[in-house]
């Protein structure tokens, strides 16, 4: 059957790039920061149709294409997993005040002058101590975008220096799953890889940090003083602050340190998150559910009833709440009465809080209500709003609009469009053009331009940056260039840990600044920030690919293999390949 199959010619693999480099401009160009809200996907999955064309020209079916397709799709449903729980828990943790007690804290503690820097390495930290860089943006990121909101400081830099300390502590974690996975594709041993890492790595963070320090100097935030003392009394109003609000963080933290799984981490901390909710954030509960706690019974009064007939009778009772109450125990409520003939009022009226069910009479336009309103049990509201935080996100309603703006977010629905949806197409296109070989093809070519180490190490790092490009995974771009350069590096003598590093210094690193890669999406969607936005500030992740193709060329900290390593190394590299990859 694979003999009737033809391989892939250069022009076969460059048709569909072409088309969708042109398409992504195209896309960027006429819609800007929501060409991700549908065009971008239009443009991945037009793309995928034309390599598909492509395939079937070649010899492939379309059964043989689709189980491509949905192979390709089932690499990254663990990642969409992962997005929608992220969505849960940013949900819970804001309903549980434990977003606000990070960014109510962080604002007194956090200086502007040095809040960028402060970000990246905190970022750093973190990501270091648990490995993983989406779990850092999750949570450390979305309180430290918090705290730059409240400080009125730019919210791009602020997501670049999170991305540039959360990747570099990711790239540097032995807990870290890409960390992992390098080595074992290239051949070498994990903590050998991480220390000539240091290398690269190392003098990128630095500059990285060094440029964050500049910035955060020059910042004018001499008007800030004002709003960040409203900011803070709006969410202590709002929220009890309390240190326990941050257990939820700590058990996250401790659980990604310990290396549980990730979906199962972040969803023990959405429900305790939502648990947490429960018994310290009465309030808010109720805030988040106002519309809901009371439900109504209305009756016109007899006299209107009799004029009107069947006219003047309600069929529908409903109720809401003002900001502000009229005393400690009162509730100022808006009625809306929707009658049988189709016409809508609405009445203004006053509630006991303390009462569970209580008759009053209301008035409207000289139509008199009687309304029957019922006050539903606490621990059903408390399930309403965590389960609406889970499923839609928390709806901040404080009257502050800098702090709605901020704290209305998360969900999974959130995460859906265009997240899910962009990650969706975008390996459609890319399980294609690799079932089809047409990425094979591609860096099969890119290795016939090799003609020294320099040019080798540039040729992996653009294959990689390639590679996030078409196929939207950053497994992918580490996985594929691995195996295809990994015998030219054993023919050239070239230690294995230096492709280890290369692919790192490319991969993992860039990763994060394609708007459709999985990590690109992830990270728009879980900050706030667009990718495009946020990418000139990742200095770390733009920096340490030039640093690695500098060392290849000017040959330092490039180690030769000796004789006597080969074949150990080839052992040890496919041992830890089989471990990583089953």
């Amino acid at each position: 059957m694979n003999s009737n199959k033809k391989q892939a010619s250069l022009v076969d693999a460059l048709i569909p790039v072409i088309a969708l480099i042109v398409m992504l401009a195209t896309s960027v160009s006429l819609y800007g920061d929501d060409s991700s809200y549908g065009a971008n996907q239009i443009a991945l999955l037009v793309a995928a149709g034309i390599a598909m064309i492509i395939g079937y020209k070649n010899g492939y079916s379309w059964v043989e294409l689709e189980k491509g397709v949905i192979q390709g799709i089932s690499m990254a449903l663990g990642a969409i997993l992962i997005l929608l729980m992220v969505g849960s828990l940013i949900g819970t943790w804001i309903l549980a005040g434990t977003v606000p007690t990070m960014i109510y804290y962080g604002l007194q503690v956090l200086d502007p002058s040095i809040f960028y820097a402060a970000a990246c390495i905190i970022s750093a930290m973190v990501a270091v101590s648990i490995g993983s860089s989406w779990t850092t943006a999750g949570t450390i990121g979305v309180a430290l975008i918090g705290i730059a909101a409240g400080l009125e400081m730019s919210l791009p830099i602020t997501a670049g220096a999170i991305i540039s300390g959360a990747y570099f502590g990711d790239k540097m974690s032995p807990l870290s799953d890409t960390t992992n996975l390098a080595p074992a594709i290239a051949g070498t041993e994990l903590f050998t890889h991480i220390r000539h890492m240091a290398w690269t790595t190392g003098p990128s963070i630095l500059i990285a940090i060094v440029v964050f320090g500049v910035l955060g100097l020059t910042e004018d935030v001499s008007g800030a003083s004002d709003g960040l003392a409203v900011t803070l009394s709006v969410i202590e109003t709002n929220f009890s602050i309390s240190f326990l609000s941050l257990i939820p963080l700590f058990l996250v933290l401790f659980l990604a340190y310990k290396k549980m799984p990730a979906f199962p981490t972040l969803f023990v901390g959405a429900l305790l998150g939502g648990l947490f909710a429960v018994f310290f954030q009465s309030a808010s509960i109720e805030r988040m559910v106002s519309a809901s706690i009371y439900s109504c019974d209305a009756v016109a009064a007899e006299s209107a009833v009799a004029e009107g007939t069947n006219s003047r009778k309600v069929k529908e009772c409903s109720v809401s709440f003002t900001q502000s109450k009229s005393s400690p125990d009162t509730l100022a409520a808006v009625f809306e009465f929707k009658m049988e003939n189709g016409e809508t009022l609405n009445a203004d009226g006053l509630l006991v809080e303390s009462k569970a069910s209580q008759i009053i009479s209301v008035e409207q336009d000289g139509q008199v209500f009687q309304v029957d309103a019922s006050r539903r049990s606490y621990l059903v509201s408390a399930i309403d709003a965590v389960w609406r935080a889970m499923a839609k996100g928390y709806q901040s309603t404080t009257g502050d609009a800098t702090v709605d703006e901020l704290l209305s977010r998360g969900g999974m629905l959130s995460m859906l469009n265009p997240t899910v949806w962009l990650i969706l197409c975008a390996m459609t296109f890319g399980a294609v053009l690799e079932k089809i070989g047409l990425l094979q093809r591609l860096v099969t070519s890119a290795l016939s331009l090799v003609s020294s180490t320099g040019s080798l190490v540039t040729t992996v790092i653009c294959t990689c940056i390639g590679a996030n490009i078409i196929a939207g995974d950053q497994y992918i771009a580490i996985v594929l260039p691995g195996r295809m350069y990994r015998a030219e590096f054993k023919r050239r003598k070239l230690h294995p840990k230096n492709l280890s590093r290369v692919l790192e210094d490319s991969a993992t690193i860039t990763s994060p600044l394609i708007p459709w890669n999985t990590c690109g999406a992830y990270m728009a969607a879980t900050l706030g920030v667009s990718t495009f936005a946020y990418l000139p500030f990742c200095f770390f992740n733009l920096v340490n690919p030039i640093i690695s193709v500098i060392y290849g060329i000017t040959h330092f900290k490039i180690e030769k293999l000796a004789d006597d390593q080969s074949d150990d190394d080839t052992d040890v590299g496919k041992s830890n390949e089989e471990v990583v990859l089953n």
